[in-house]
């Protein structure tokens, strides 16, 4: 008599991990954060890539504030890809660039490269006689931590931003996944980013110089929290491949960011709806 040969799950069987769902959903956070300040704020790197690799690949609509700290909103579309290789190394819009050096699935941490996206002066009349603050490459570190299947840690360090590629970003998250149904998932994280006073002084001080051209009080911020947010998502798969995901965001401005001149909200909301393939 033959010996039983071992099951195998198949790669796109719908057991979906609950962490593994979060890759649509962290994929969205950071496309928000394209129209944001939020973007490149973690490393998500969830489950085991398949094979050589694996990739995410999709299109996001999100509604978001002209800019941090504005009373206006854009609605905007963004493309959403990002692969990552059972070497360690990943690239793509929702992580940059960058190695994970770990072979423990618990522990995550390594260095890549990422861009500041910058924020143009046409984005709103609030901002007109301020500048544009230039899109810079930024270098850095992460190190995520995972709990168990369902609970994860995530930080990051970013330096280069701003006019003189000396903003310093470091963002502090916390996230957790759970499955609801069998093909739905819901995750939900919180988050902080505190800056450097040269980050602070590009994005939300008021030189003299942009005092006279549009009339707002001098404003030099200093080091700090930046400010602090809430996640929720809702993701639902069609197969194991394709993915349609919900996604609403708070977050509320703290310490010299809350009183720049430019605030005119201290509160922001983004939502987000995206439709994705992973292959």
């Amino acid at each position: 008599m033959r010996n039983p040969q071992p099951l195998t799950r198949p790669r796109h069987s719908l057991r979906i991990s609950s962490l593994r769902a979060c890759l649509a959903a962290g994929a969205l956070i950071a496309a928000a954060g394209g129209a944001h300040a939020q973007a490149f704020d973690a490393v998500r790197l969830f489950g085991v890539p398949a094979g050589a690799g694996e990739g995410l690949v999709g299109v996001a609509a999100i509604s978001s504030p002209a800019y941090q700290g504005s009373d206006e909103r854009r609605l905007r579309g963004y493309p959403i890809l990002d692969y990552r290789w059972t070497n360690g190394w990943f690239v793509g819009t929702g992580n940059g660039a960058g190695y994970n050096f770990s072979r423990n699935p618990q522990w995550q941490y390594g260095a890549r490269v990422t861009v500041d996206l910058g924020r143009k002066e046409h984005r709103s009349p609030a901002l007109a006689g301020m500048g544009d603050v230039p899109v810079r490459p930024e270098i850095g570190g992460f190190l995520n931590y995972f709990i168990n299947d369902r609970a994860f840690l995530t930080s990051s360090l970013r330096y280069g931003a701003g006019e003189d590629h000396d903003g310093a970003i470091v963002d502090l998250g916390a996230g957790y996944a759970l499955p609801i149904a069998t093909q739905w998932r819901a995750a939900f994280g919180v988050a902080a980013s505190l800056v450097n006073g040269a980050y602070m002084r590009n994005y939300f001080g008021v030189s003299p110089a942009q005092s006279a051209r549009t009339g707002y009080a001098v404003h030099e911020p200093g080091a700090g929290v930046r400010d602090v947010r809430a996640t929720a998502s809702i993701t639902y798969y069609l197969t194991s491949e394709w993915s349609f995901t919900a996604l609403a965001g708070v977050s509320q401005l703290q310490g010299d960011a809350k009183d720049s001149p430019i605030t005119r909200e201290r509160n922001g909301v983004n939502g987000v709806l995206a439709a994705s393939y992973l292959f």
